[in-house]
């Protein structure tokens, strides 16, 4: 029986993790993954653990049975699997909400989502303090009992940690996935009731997997969200995706849906928005240069492929080395978003790691890897800048997309203070009409009259696409002066959550949304 008994200890204590890890997907899906939504289930669910292992222990000294054990374990299980169930149409309500930012909606939906969990894992939570007093019979062997039954939770929890991220969310979804944990556990759980009573009372249980397998079936059908439009949504070990078709545009977006992460038409190439703006980054350079000049680019944070179609319009069929972390997306940018041009070689892999270990030198390195709301802190460093001029030739420019509040540009100061450490010049322009702006650092000492000169070279010449022309004259009538210097970012200290969480806070107080259309 204490062999039986390890082997429960150690599936829920995987279950226990594997919820919490697919909790946060199922309300990344909505709110997002910043460290604020984060910190809330990371918060709540370790005190609805602290609450059971209380409960757990006083509940274990009264009736310090294996039936009692296994039927709390039943309906943990049980609610568990019924929790994306009922927190569904709550989190389509906080979809739309979210859409329309109306707070009241939003944050109301967040809080009845994390208590929903308050049941399942206040429960699974006693499983622990349970299994160590029905295994200890002999008090002098309470120590070694206890530490083992704990050993063996915490490597379920292990297994927990990875098995919906790197597997099960990313092959059936996030709804199926709590299904399988909550139902394997259940199974469990009546296989020791069989073990601790008799196969009659455990099958007078085999209700509990019947009707949770009946509901997901029938709940659980139709999309995630319902938003307006979409016409694909996914999920994989790194993001929620979702494809939207407005009239003839599609767009993508991730998680929350708060920011879009590439945009296509069957006819048009230019967007307004960032992805534009990184066209301009070598005419810093001493005219005349002209767009022949630039010999392939390298793009860290791929998407679906906007910059790259836009780059390929502007400067013809050169080399473009795109690095996106999420193989999903590439699959989704080619499918929906014809991200298909035979000069673009998308690499699944992180951006720093991937130019790292490049061979290429590059005349453009575009870095728009933002996982909303935050910018990846590893690639906001001195030593990540430092890879990225390597990799440069010697006209070589580096570009960011930086986000920003209306309020709050202490992400901006910060990078161009970074930036200025390892490059000769920088320049700031702000995008207009989004919560965007373009920082451009080139490798050789450049200067704002050389944009305006290539400006005017360009003018004269026939074969210039008129994007490039755009590009140069929205970033010379967006111009932001450089501010004093500001922190400096490095791999031992770079702040980015903290400063972008002040501005998530700025962002939903102010109310303010880009708008698709």
């Amino acid at each position: 029986m204490h062999r039986y008994l390890y082997f429960t200890v150690f599936v829920s204590g995987m279950t226990t993790l594997a919820i919490e890890l697919s909790a946060s997907r199922l309300i990344g899906s909505v709110f997002g993954t910043s460290n604020l939504v984060w910190a809330s289930i990371i918060g709540l669910i370790l005190i609805y653990l602290a609450l059971g292992y209380f409960l757990g222990g006083r509940w274990a000294d009264r009736s310090p049975q294996p039936r009692t054990m296994y039927l709390i374990l039943t309906w943990g299980a049980l609610t568990a699997g019924l929790v994306p169930l009922i927190a569904k149409p709550v989190l389509r309500l906080a979809a739309n909400a979210f859409d329309r930012l109306e707070l009241g909606v939003l944050f109301g939906s967040f809080s009845v989502v994390l208590i929903l969990f308050i049941v399942p894992v206040t429960l699974l939570g006693t499983i622990s303090p349970f299994a160590i007093r029905i295994a200890i019979t002999d008090p002098q062997e309470a120590g070694r009992i206890s530490g083992r039954i704990y050993a063996i939770s915490t490597i379920g929890s292990f297994l927990g940690t990875f098995l919906p991220v790197l597997v099960f969310i990313p092959l059936v979804g996030t709804l199926m996935t709590f299904f399988i944990f909550s139902e394997a556990l259940i199974l469990v759980a009546l296989i020791g009731l069989w073990k601790a009573t008799d196969w009659r009372s455990a099958l007078a249980w085999i209700w509990a997997p019947v009707l949770l397998a009946a509901l997901t079936l029938y709940a659980g059908r139709g999309a995630i969200k319902d938003t307006r439009g979409q016409i694909y949504e996914g999920e994989s070990a790194y993001n929620y995706i979702q494809v939207l078709q407005i009239g003839e545009y599609r767009y993508l977006r991730l998680n929350e849906g708060q920011g879009i992460h590439s945009v296509w038409h069957p006819t048009l190439i230019g967007f307004d928005g960032p992805w534009r703006q990184f066209l301009a980054a070598p005419f810093f350079n001493a005219p005349e240069y002209g767009p022949e000049r630039v010999r392939n680019i390298a793009i860290v944070g791929l998407a679906a492929g906007t910059t790259a179609r836009q780059a390929t319009a502007v400067f013809g069929p050169i080399e473009i080395d795109g690095f996106e972390i999420d193989p999903e997306i590439i699959e989704v940018g080619r499918q929906y978003f014809d991200m298909n041009m035979p000069n673009l070689n998308a690499i699944a892999r992180d951006g720093r790691v991937g130019l790292e270990l490049s061979r290429q030198r590059y005349s453009i390195i575009a870095i728009d890897a933002y996982r909303p709301p935050y910018i990846p802190w590893h690639l906001t460093t001195i030593e990540f800048f430092q890879i990225v001029m390597e990799r440069l030739e010697e006209d070589g420019t580096a570009v960011v997309n930086v986000g920003r509040s209306p309020t709050d540009r202490r992400l901006i100061d910060g990078l161009v203070a970074t930036l200025q450490t390892v490059f000769s010049s920088v320049y700031v322009m702000d995008v207009p009409n989004t919560f965007n702006s373009i920082i451009y650092a080139t490798v050789r000492p450049t200067s704002i009259e050389n944009l305006y000169a290539n400006l005017l070279y360009l003018y004269t010449r026939q074969d210039v696409h008129p994007l490039l022309i755009q590009a140069i004259e929205t970033m010379i009538s967006h111009q932001e002066p450089l501010q004093p210097a500001a922190q400096v970012f490095t791999d031992d200290l770079a702040p980015i959550e903290w400063i972008t969480n002040r501005m998530v806070l700025n962002f939903v107080l102010l109310g303010e949304v880009e708008d698709l259309e």
